[in-house]
């Protein structure tokens, strides 16, 4: 049975003792709470506030003195795109299902209307924390080291003339103008692009006297520039490119005077829609829908905190937005430009430590290395190089007769999409199942189609309506005069970036059971046939969802009759409600659960009458919690499954997934500890979800060493740089 007490810990009942060391109080046997109906909306915390509770969360890592501070400054900047992102997606799906009518509440009983309020409180606090944590908190740290974003109002003489120079040298010459007539309309805005509006006075050489002008700034010019030594007064010291259009934008209108000058800008639906019974080539439809990403409705509008009323409310007139979607900040349009910081100063004590992923050990050769017994691999802690060995080593290997893949993130020039096209020019099968609609990864995607295809690859872009989402690898070796496969599966992409950023478990097997359900899989996505049943894989949207809820169901029977029961999950979002539903029922009848939910978690734990036994908590650290892992006691079977699958309903029933058993006794031990046991003891970087729906910082324990998941597995699986 899994274990995650830590040693002092005190002894509680059934639900198991607390990771903080306090004891969790059981209701009274003589008394029990009323059972709660499961399916009240009162019970379900609503999805979209739960997913900036989450951006929240990221943000506290920036004012948490024990982070470095450059990673303060990269988790600021996180916390900004990750809004981006909510707004271009989550608030841009709910404008589109206001405008059309739709107002079918969520299992929250919220309406779209309902949930655009809650999501506008919510957001207007939470960047107006972010700009607080970097004008008060970020900044000023980072210029007692020396780092400075130097504002223009404190430029020296010297400083004035270098921005000077570099403005006529740069800048000028690709900005263009736009005086606003009847001739010249309010320009198309980009998407999240820096603009600025410009209030002026007085008669051009045309006797115009509009007063209003947009100058749109072109996203080839760096929006961070670092001063050279002989002006900087620091080691590190930079200005905006914002500033220095600002302090120069006069220069954009000779002879007029400047009344006010506004930076803004503008977000926008980025949510791709294609109808995909009614197209005949996919790759063509989500190309197309690509070039109007950039000009979708507008969702939100940011600007200066000092910005006048007339010009803030002239912009929302322009961009059909309300006052609710206007959101004034202190200080640049665009955190995430900051994190440009990051890379740019070298400053190796600031930064977490550099680290070696470690190798497996074993023979070289991959093919021998698996055939040994299976690799369990855990990212990033360990390295992705096992995979990257396997695809090559198949690109190149005379006995390789096929190499099958799924891509939905893969990232451009990867080593892996290098080595299927090699693996194709060498005249093997290869296959690669392709995900088109991959959110903010469709133009590189479509370009690894575009070069497999040309190679001479087959391509698939995955099942009409359900996107392929699933992490396998399959190839076909042939050994001794038979074929043998090799698979990896994995709960997280072919993306060698994320790889060293992401958690995730890796398993690469020979075992026939499960090469021959991964061949099947592949055999369903590229052809047709009716469903096969599986003998050891989980897939998505036909049997992972039935088999989870009757998992669920059947620790509920065992708690009831009176036997062991226990569920341990981790993933990064929960919300299908018909699982939250079993998790209430399986509570009410006694069985202990601890949940690891990144994210979104729309379930509420410990309310009595209905999840009493319940623990949520969110783990936000160095690394972004990433995998998939399931636990059920299983009546002492003691179950594990990695997925790529999180529990919300576009994952059971819109998504090809799998979920791959961890069967090896070794492998098992290592799943359990390393992606559960250690991250319930976790006293750090853990915070727990409240009954009503807020997250509280978990107390670390008064009597014993704080523990970190993310630290005790680098110093348990990694070692120093060039280890």
């Amino acid at each position: 049975m899994l274990t995650t007490s830590r040693p002092g810990d005190v002894p509680a009942p059934p639900p198991g003792p607390d990771p903080s060391g306090a004891p969790k109080t059981a209701p009274s046997a003589s008394s029990p709470a009323p059972l709660l109906d499961p399916r009240d909306p009162s019970n379900y915390v609503n999805r979209e506030v739960s997913l900036l509770a989450f951006t929240s969360r990221v943000l506290e890592q920036a004012k948490d003195p024990t982070t470095p501070l450059l990673e303060r400054l990269r988790f600021l900047c996180i916390s900004s795109t990750n809004l981006d992102e909510f707004f271009e997606i989550r608030v841009g799906g709910l404008k589109q299902q206001l405008a059309l009518g739709g107002t079918t509440p969520g299992p929250d009983g919220l309406s779209a209307r309902d949930m655009l309020d809650a999501v506008s409180r919510s957001a207007h606090a939470l960047v107006a924390e972010q700009y607080r944590t970097l004008q008060e908190v970020v900044l000023p740290a980072l210029a007692t080291e020396g780092i400075r974003v130097v504002r223009r109002q404190d430029w020296s003489p010297s400083q004035q003339e270098w921005v000077q120079a570099y403005f006529d040298r740069e800048v000028f010459p690709v900005l263009t103008p736009v005086g606003l007539d009847p001739s010249h309309p309010f320009p198309r805005v980009l998407n999240k692009s820096l603009n600025f509006v410009i209030s002026l006075e007085g008669n051009d050489a045309y006797d115009r006297t509009s007063g209003t002008a947009v100058v749109q700034v072109p996203r080839l010019l760096p929006r961070l520039i670092r001063l050279p030594d002989a002006v900087a007064g620091g080691p590190h010291d930079f200005v905006l490119l914002s500033s220095v259009i600002h302090a120069h934008v006069g220069e954009l209108f000779p002879g007029m005077r400047i009344s006010g000058c506004y930076q803004f800008r503008l977000t926008r639906n980025s949510d791709l829609w294609v109808d995909e019974e009614e197209v005949d080539d996919l790759l063509r439809a989500v190309k197309g829908e690509l070039q109007g990403r950039n000009f979708g409705g507008a969702v939100r509008l940011e600007m200066p905190a000092q910005c006048s009323p007339y010009i803030s409310q002239f912009l929302l007139d322009q961009f059909a937005l309300g006052p609710l979607e206007l959101y004034k900040v202190d200080g640049p349009v665009n955190l995430h430009r900051l994190s440009a910081l990051y890379d740019l100063v070298a400053r190796p004590d600031l930064k977490y430590p550099a680290f070696t992923a470690a190798l497996p050990k074993g023979p070289s050769d991959i093919f021998a290395l698996i055939r040994k017994g299976d690799v369990l691999l855990h990212h990033p802690f360990q390295a992705f190089a096992p995979v990257l060995d396997l695809v090559r080593q198949a690109a190149e290997d005379p006995h390789v007769l096929a190499l099958k893949m799924t891509v939905y993130r893969m990232g451009p020039e990867s080593p892996i999409a290098e080595a299927l096209v090699a693996a194709a020019r060498a005249g093997k099968e290869v296959t690669a199942v392709v995900e088109l609609r991959a959110r903010f990864d469709e133009a590189t995607n479509i370009d690894l189609a575009t070069k497999l295809q040309e190679v001479g690859a087959k391509v698939a872009y995955g099942i009409v309506g359900f996107k392929a989402h699933a992490k396998m690898l399959l190839v076909v070796r042939r050994e001794g005069g038979a074929l043998r496969r090799y698979v990896h599966v994995a709960t997280g992409n072919y993306h060698t970036g994320t790889a060293r950023a992401y958690t995730d478990f890796s398993l690469l097997t020979c075992d026939e059971r499960i090469t021959e359900d991964v061949h099947r899989l592949f055999q369903q996505m590229t052809g047709l046939g009716r469903v096969v049943g599986l003998t050891k894989l989980l897939q998505a949207p036909f049997a992972l969802h039935d088999r989870l809820l009757e998992l669920i169901d059947r620790e509920a029977v065992e708690a009831r009759a009176g036997r062991t029961a226990r569920i341990v999950a981790k993933m990064n979002a929960l919300s299908e409600p018909r699982v939250i539903e079993a998790l209430y029922r399986a509570s009410q009848a006694g069985v202990p659960i601890d949940l690891i939910v990144r994210g979104i978690c729309c379930l509420r734990p410990g309310v009595p009458g209905l999840s009493e036994t319940i623990r949520v908590r969110s783990i936000i650290g160095r690394f972004l919690e990433h995998s998939r892992v399931y636990h059920f006691h299983a009546g002492g079977a003691e179950l594990v499954y990695c997925a790529s699958a999180d529990w919300m309903q576009r994952n059971f029933f819109k998504r090809v997934e799998v979920a791959f058993p961890v069967e090896d006794p070794a492998a098992k031990a290592r799943v359990l500890e390393e992606g559960l046991a250690t991250y319930l003891r976790d006293d750090v970087r853990a915070w727990e979800l409240l009954p009503d729906g807020r997250y509280r910082r978990l107390a670390r324990h008064a009597e014993l060493p704080p523990h970190s998941a993310q630290d005790a597995l680098l110093a348990a699986l990694a070692g120093p740089p060039g280890a």
